[in-house]
């Protein structure tokens, strides 16, 4: 059984059709690369999956039963954790605070409940130590950090608090190399401990580093499917600006 199941999903925008009849099945334990030009659907499709649009047309199985993820609270209950390029990281608040940010940990004061800082800051570095994220002072403030790091906390976070479903938008676009193979490391990571991430980049380069399935989008529909070992950067790369081209 498929973690996710998204049968004949279509999402119109007035006179637009955005996404039409897709059929997606996610698995846990695989990484699957969503493909595609600019305007193919991708951040459409993302913002089904985590919640923030409703589908016009079409439905959404969960582990077997049929959901209508109607807020991105929801899809986060569910377990689906989408990471956009700017991460919904605060950067004045600590890394220890941006790690629980909207799970955070009380203590009782008498009658009074106060943010248990050293909890927090404890969990926060064993957490991220236990997928080998190494962080010198969970008390740093998030602006401190590269960008390299600032996407580890985030990859972190999802991991520790359970996540099923990981969706990544552009996780490398702006990372140095040296970064940007530590990121890769965390998606496989990720995957190892059973989760499902959707890897959603421009470069076919990295894909080809961490992905098991790759999925083209264009003009809102699913064009093909790959399993990564059946095909080459160049034919990818050609397919995706093949169907990109004028009709």
């Amino acid at each position: 059984m498929s973690l996710i199941d998204l049968m004949g999903i279509g999402r119109r925008f007035g006179h637009i059709t955005a996404l039409d009849d897709i059929d997606l099945s996610l698995d846990a334990g695989e990484v699957v690369a969503l493909l595609g030009d600019n305007g193919a659907g991708k951040s459409t499709l993302v913002k089904i999956l985590s919640g923030a649009h409703t589908p016009t047309s079409g439905h959404i199985e969960f582990e077997g039963r049929r959901v209508r993820l109607d807020s991105p609270q929801h899809a986060r209950d569910l377990g689906i954790e989408t990471l956009y390029q700017d991460l919904a990281l605060i950067p004045r608040m600590s890394i220890a605070r941006n790690f629980h940010l909207g799970r955070e940990l009380t203590r009782h004061a008498g009658p009074i409940r106060l943010l248990d800082h050293a909890r927090m800051k404890e969990q926060a570095s064993l957490a991220l130590a236990d997928i080998g994220i190494r962080i010198r002072n969970t008390d740093e403030p998030v602006s401190t950090l590269s960008g390299g790091e600032r996407q580890s906390i985030a990859i972190g976070r999802a991991v520790h608090f359970g996540s099923k479903v990981l969706i990544l938008d552009e996780p490398t676009s702006a990372l140095s190399i040296g970064e940007t193979l530590k990121v890769l490391g965390y998606i496989r990571s990720a995957r190892e401990r059973g989760m499902c991430v959707v890897f959603i980049t421009h470069n076919l380069h990295h894909v080809f580093q961490v992905a098991d399935r790759l999925v083209i989008l264009s003009r809102g529909r699913k064009a093909s499917e790959h399993a990564r070992e059946d095909v080459t950067e160049a034919q990818i790369a050609s397919e995706i600006m093949r169907e990109h081209s004028p009709v």
